[in-house]
Parts: structure tokens; sequence; C-alpha cells
């Protein structure tokens, strides 16, 4: 290389070859412990994060464990009567759990077709100039609070239900599904377009090339190709759903009962979160309601952890398509 080639060098290569090849030992010292005490920081905060998570795991079986080690957990989980302060106290929790599950789904057959649309318009529709505009918009959804949510159920959705609809009351299973519907989706058009963007272009092409229209590409192609991530999105926004709180608090009715017939979304119903939510400040402590509201809580834990693994194991499909580890 002449010497005209080396003044045409941007001034990054002539600072770099500038510096010695042999660093001093304070130098030396500096960038080690540098490089060791970060990556202590960095493990510390990691392993904090993580033991506050088994701290609070062992903490709820620790209050649990004496319910359980004195009444039936067949009998907890089988039975419905939840009498916690009668003479004779019934701790069944089937209609609590029946409850949480009948809201989550009647949630997700709302907001998953809706999602997984909108994840479409995003990501193959319209420019990437508007996506940049909407998607943030859709995501802010999930910044307002839930008692913002359930003030809305109780004070618009409920007497619009029984004047328009002819309910006999306002708080049931539908306003809540409804407004947990809206709560999800935020997680899954995020999750779902995230999924649909890592198809990537060159499959797009390909598809085009072989004559397909975009119609095609998209439900043939694209989709098939990211249904892990979109499996995933509708977990996620399953355990948005099933772990709320303030929203069935104030809009499900809290009514300890199984619908009957199922299928009457007008009945007010009760939750797992809910019942926790409104009975713990109330009840003493040490006392068999008060480990049985710690014995939901776990179950409910549980639960939830189950689908935190699934969406995972999906989460983690989707990072390997996409050429990412994770």
């Amino acid at each position: 290389m002449n010497n005209a080639n080396l003044n045409q060098l941007p001034e990054a290569t002539a600072d770099a070859r500038s510096q010695p090849l042999l660093l001093t030992y304070s130098q030396d010292i500096r960038g080690f412990l540098s490089f060791h005490i970060g990556r202590t920081a960095l493990f510390i905060v990691t392993c904090t994060s993580v033991l506050s998570v088994l701290l609070i795991f062992s903490f709820i079986f620790i209050e649990a464990l004496p319910f359980l080690t004195k009444f039936s957990l067949l009998e907890f989980l089988t039975s419905k009567a939840w009498y916690p302060e009668a003479q004779s106290p019934q701790f069944g929790s089937l209609a609590l759990i029946v409850g949480s599950i009948y809201v989550t789904v009647t949630a997700m057959i709302f907001s998953v077709p809706v999602g997984i649309f909108a994840a479409i318009f995003l990501s193959d529709i319209v420019s990437f100039e508007i996506r940049n505009i909407v998607k943030p918009v859709i995501e802010l959804l999930a910044a307002i609070p839930s008692v913002a949510y359930g003030f809305f159920a109780v004070m618009v959705m409920a007497p619009w239900m029984q004047q328009k609809l002819g309910f006999s009351t306002g708080v049931n299973a539908l306003n809540a599904s409804f407004v947990l519907a809206v709560m999800a989706l935020p997680t899954i058009i995020s999750v779902a377009e995230d999924s649909m963007s890592a198809a990537g272009r060159e499959l797009r092409e390909a598809s085009y090339g072989l004559g397909a229209t975009r119609v095609e590409t998209m439900f043939k192609v694209v989709i098939p190709s990211a249904h892990s991530g979109i499996i995933a999105a509708v977990i996620l926004g399953m355990m948005r759903a099933i772990g709320e709180t303030m929203v069935v608090w104030m809009a499900s009715g809290n009514a300890s009962q199984i619908p009957y017939p199922w299928w009457d979304l007008s009945q007010s119903i009760r939750t797992m979160t809910a019942t926790i939510a409104g009975d713990m400040g109330e009840t003493a402590k040490g006392s068999n309601h008060y480990r049985a509201l710690f014995t939901v809580g776990l179950l409910l834990l549980v639960m939830t952890l189950c689908l935190n693994i699934v969406s995972e194991y999906f989460l983690s499909r989707t990072a390997k398509k996409s050429g990412k580890s994770k």
C-alpha cells in the first residue's frame, strides 16, 4: 500500500494504528478488573431475579402447606362449595378454577382472531412507516392500568348489557371476558407480528415467484412458518388473562358458581385471582381460610408456570427457525 492510499484511510483506522500493541501493567490490570467486576455484577443481578422467583414460590408453598396437610387436596380440587366462613367451613375451589378458565377461554375466543389478523395487517399489508406508528399505539393498551379497564367494564359495559342485551346483571362472565380480550390484544399482536416478520422476505418472494397470491402467501406460507410464535403469542395472552385481578374482581359478579347451562355468559362467576384479592384483606392470619387462599395462589402459580414453560418452548422454536439462538 503506497503513501497516497495510507493518507486516504479513515480517521478511526489511523487512530487504531496509533494505539500501542502492548498494554502497560496498569492498563492490563484495569481491563482485567473491569471485565470481571462487570461480569460479577451481571451475574449477581441475574441470580437475584432467579432467587426472587424461588423465594416467592417457597413463601407461598410454606404458607399453603398447613392447609394441604390438614385438608384433602382431592376435595379441594373437586368440590364446588366455597364457604370458608361457615360454621362448618368448606374449601372447594372447583368453581373458582372453572371461573378462571371460563373467562380466559372466552377472552381468547374474542382476542385471538382479532390479534392474528391485526398481526397479518401489520406484517404484510401496511407500509413500514405506518407499522411503526400503529404498533406502538397498540402496545400502549398494555400501559393502561387494569383498574381503569375495570371502571370501564362497570360504568359503561355493565349498563349497556342490561339495557341492550336484556341481561339481569351487567357484571357477568361476558363483561369480564370482553375486557380481558382487549387487555390481551397487545401481547398477542406484538408477539405474533414479530414472529411473522421473522419469517423473512425471501420466503414471501419465493412464494410470489411460484405464482401464489398475497392471500395464499399469508395463509399458506407465512402463518404456517410462524405457527410456533403465534401459539406462543396465544399462550402469553392466556397468561395475561388468567392472572388478571382487578377487572374480574370488578366485572365478573363474584358469584362462586359454575354457569349452567355452560354457554350462558350472562351469569356471574368468580375467579381465583378475584377470590384472593377480595378475601385476603378480611381474613385472620394463620386461619384455615388464610391458608386456603395461599393454596389457591399456589395452584394459580403452578398453572401460570406450566403456561410459561409451554410458551418458552414455542418461542425457542421460533428463534431457531429465524436463525437466532435463545
